[in-house]
Formats: C-alpha cells, structure tokens, sequence
C-alpha cells in the first residue's frame, strides 16, 4: 500500500522539486515559483495524509531497499516526526506562496538558485525529522545547512557576512554532534535509533555515552540557537532576504528543537540523561536565561526584523522550557508552542517584508497611524500574531504558555513559571510599542491623518498567506483541548 512508503515520498517530493526547478526555471524563470508552491503543497498534503494514518493505525517504517535495520537505513513517521513534518511543511508552503512578489523584488537574477537551494533545505529538514538513524540524521543536518547558509546569503550587502558567521559555527555544532554519534557508535555498535534506545540502558553510566550526550546537546543547541549559542540568529534573520527569514525563522530551529526531544525523550530518556548530571535542568536554566535575555534584546531594537530576531531567541526557549520539564503538560506546552511559533513569527517576518515592499524600511521608528489606514490587512494580521505572541487568550499563544506554566506547577518548578510570567510582561513591551504607533496617532508630531492616507495594500498573494496564517492563529486557540489531547498520546511514558 501507498501508505507504507509515504515517508519517502515526503522527502522525495522536495528532491524531485529540487531537480524540476533548475530544469525547468533555465527556460523559464517565472516557473520556479510556481513549481516550489506545487511541490511543498504536495508534501503539505503527504504530511497531513501521514498525520491521519498515524492517529488511526499507528506508527509507519519504510526501509529503504528493502533492508531492515541495523543493516538498513529506515524513516519513521511516528506521532513526533509526523507531528513536525505537518508543521514544517504546511508553513513552508504559505511562504512559498508569499515569496513569490520579495524574490523577484530583491533578487530577481537568483529566483532560480532561490527556489532550488530551498527544496534541497526543506528535504534536509524532512530528513532530519522522519530518519530513524543518527548518522544519517547528520547527513541531513549538513544538507540542510549548506542549503540554508547560501539562502542567508542571498540578502542585503551585510548577509554575505551573517551567512559564513553561521557558517563557522554552525559546522562546529555539527561536528560536535557527528563526535557524540561516533561515541555512541563506538559503545553500541548500532546507529539506528530503535536499536541503541533498546540498548543504552546497560551503557547508561560509561564515560563515552555521558560524553556523547553532552556533545550532541550542546551540537545541536547550536543549530537550536539556546542560549549561549545563538550568536549566528540576529544577523542571519536581519540581513537575510525576506522569503529567505521568512522560511527559515519558523522551520530552522524547531527542527533542531525536534533532535533535542528525539535525543532527549527517546534516544535516552529522562533518568539517562540526569543518570551523572541534571542535564535536563541545565538545558531547562539556559533555555529560561536565552528567554529574558532574547525579550530584552528585543526590547532594544528599532529594526522590525532585528526586533523578530532577538524574539526567536526568546522563543525557542520556551520550547526547550517545556522539554526540560520531561512531563506531559510541559511537553504538551512545548508543542503547542512549536506549532504555535512557527505560524507567528511565519507571519511577523511576512508582515515585515509587505512592510518593506511598500515604505522601503522596517524602522519601527519610522512607523505611524497612517499605516492602518494604508495597509489594513497586513496590520490586523500584525495585531493578531503581535498579540497571540504575547500570550493573550483566546489567541494560540496563550494556551502554549498556559500548558508551560501547568507543566512548571507541576514540577513545583517556580523559577520557570516566574520567567514565563516575566517574560511574556516584556514581550508586550517591544509588541504594544509598534501597536501604540500604528493604532494612536502622536499629537506631537505633523503627522498625515489616517483618514487622509491612501489604502496602498500589497498584492493579494503576499497578504492573502499573512492573513491565512493570523486567523490560523485564533482558530488553534479555540482547538487547543483537541490539539493538546493528541499531543498527549505522543508523549512517551
């Protein structure tokens, strides 16, 4: 059946489009685009179509060739693989649709390398998620990451710059993360996931397994941006072209995000991983200090994609938050908020680029009330995800949260619960500010009556996928018992 090898066709899909791009954008460069839509819609249905399979019959394996493992190489579309692919994918597709108007705006003589270089990340990413092998996980990693460091650089005159920055040290994460696989090679004698899972238990306290596991932690928190090592993300998003942070800010890091969980949760489970040290509250106190300190920075800046950048910081620190936790309400948080995170700032990053599109800048400095007059689609899906960031009901942000902070009471972990208190406090700072200017007018300043502004919104297929993406955002709030209650089931127990 069809549904036995859908894990391959996800990925195959992306390689093919990959192909089908050069090919056909050569002769034609207006294809190209067209052709990233169909592909990842493609995929977008593939991953929903998996999703539905996983919840009725269960888990699916395909073994490549044929050969089971540890001989052969598998994918897994499991309730968390399957979960992120869904996520990724259908994100993905919304941006390609976007992308469209920026692309030939910003760089119209690379559409063709653009679009191609973005299949070949988005078939890392798929790989990263559904390979059941941690070698070949790495393989993707670095597929991903080739892929997405020539996407930063296709940019601003800055980006060139950004791109080798993430370039340096995101493959020293990676070979970080290579070492700790080799580690665990060396004691097991097995890659795949399902066998060495079976198998740690007996190795849990053997130097070279504490070893690995630090390594590929601290590996992959690089590509995770967790605090101290996010260093590359601020320049990367901000100078990046719009369609470029616009597909990378919301899949990126929630898929390194993904390798923390599969390592964590599953590779080792919750007792290895504290077996010699309370790793699991250590990642939990770096992702709490990456929260405050990517709010604060935050605050600082008056450039809209800057702003976004230091966000994300803070962001992806929620979401390790809820991994640390190692509890069903934390877990449920943090994935809720993976979903929740990569439609909002998806959206933001969006907004940002209808807003350079059309004034030049995204100095929020420069912004006044004249905008809700002139761009009213693309400001009420700036309020919704602004607010939804935030943590307000019944937008979905604030249920994420709301299961994070059930998740730190649980726990009796106070600490936690007053940084998602504080911190949601300062994201409301550096959002309010841009919706104080856009919807206030300043007596102070000779500023244009709104009612005497013109409406000059951006093309439909730029706001149509903004706006799609901010409703999605109170329609997830009002599910989140139902999304909340398959995210339990996902949970290992």
């Amino acid at each position: 059946m069809i549904e036995t090898h859908l894990p391959a066709l996800i990925a195959i899909t992306f390689l093919l489009f990959s192909m089908l791009i050069p090919a056909f954008g050569l002769y034609k460069r207006e294809l190209c685009q067209p052709l990233a839509v169909l592909g990842s819609g493609i995929a977008a249905v593939l991953s929903l179509w998996g999703f539905v399979q996983y919840l009725n019959h269960g888990a699916i394996r395909y073994f490549f060739g044929g050969w089971e493992p540890p001989i052969g190489i598998e994918f897994v579309y499991d309730g968390l693989s399957g979960f992120f692919i869904l996520v990724i994918n259908s994100v993905a597709f919304f941006v390609f649709i976007y992308s469209g108007l920026p692309a030939r705006s910003e760089f119209p003589q690379k559409v063709m390398p653009y679009y191609a270089l973005a299949m070949l990340m988005m078939l890392g990413f798929n790989g990263m998620v559904m390979t059941g092998d941690l070698f070949n996980l790495y393989v993707f990693l670095e597929i991903a990451s080739l892929s997405g460091y020539a996407l930063i650089a296709i940019g601003e005159k800055q980006a060139p710059y950004a791109a080798f920055r993430y370039l340096i040290i995101g493959t020293a994460g990676g070979t970080l993360y290579l070492l700790g696989v080799g580690f665990l090679y060396t004691v097991t004698g097995t890659l795949n996931i399902i066998d060495m899972t079976a198998m740690l238990p007996v190795y849990a306290e053997s130097p070279a397994v504490v070893a690995a596991l630090i390594l590929m932690i601290v590996g992959i928190g690089v590509k995770a941006a967790l605090f101290p090592m996010h260093g590359w993300l601020p320049d990367s998003y901000t100078y990046a072209a719009t369609s470029s942070t616009a597909l990378i800010a919301p899949i990126g890091t929630k898929v390194a995000a993904y390798i923390l969980f599969r390592i964590i949760l599953w590779l080792f489970g919750i007792e290895l991983t504290d077996a010699v040290a309370p790793l699991s509250y250590i990642v939990g106190v770096l992702a709490c200090i990456g929260i405050l300190y990517g709010s604060i920075m935050a605050i600082a800046q008056t450039e809209m994609k800057r702003m976004l950048a230091y966000s994300s910081v803070s962001q992806i620190g929620y979401i390790i938050m809820g991994l640390s936790l190692a509890n069903p309400l934390g877990f449920a948080g943090a994935m809720l908020h993976v979903l929740n995170h990569a439609i909002m700032k998806a959206c933001l990053f969006m907004i940002a680029g209808n807003i350079r599109m059309k004034e030049g800048h995204s100095d929020i400095s420069l912004f006044d009330d004249s905008y809700r007059k002139k761009y009213p689609w693309t400001m009420a899906s700036f309020s919704i995800a602004a607010i939804s960031m935030v943590g307000l009901p019944p937008l979905a942000g604030f249920f994420s949260k709301w299961y994070l902070a059930l998740g730190t009471i649980d726990n009796s972990n106070w600490l936690f619960l007053a940084v998602i208190l504080i911190s949601s406090l300062l994201n409301a700072v550096y959002f309010f500010r841009m919706l104080e200017k856009v919807y206030m007018m300043n007596p102070d300043k000779g500023q244009k009556k709104p009612a005497d502004a013109e409406y000059n919104e951006v093309k439909a297929s730029m706001f149509w996928p903004t706006s799609i993406l901010a409703v999605s955002l109170i329609v997830i709030g009002f599910a989140n018992a139902a999304i909340v209650g398959i995210l339990l089931n996902i949970f290992p127990m």
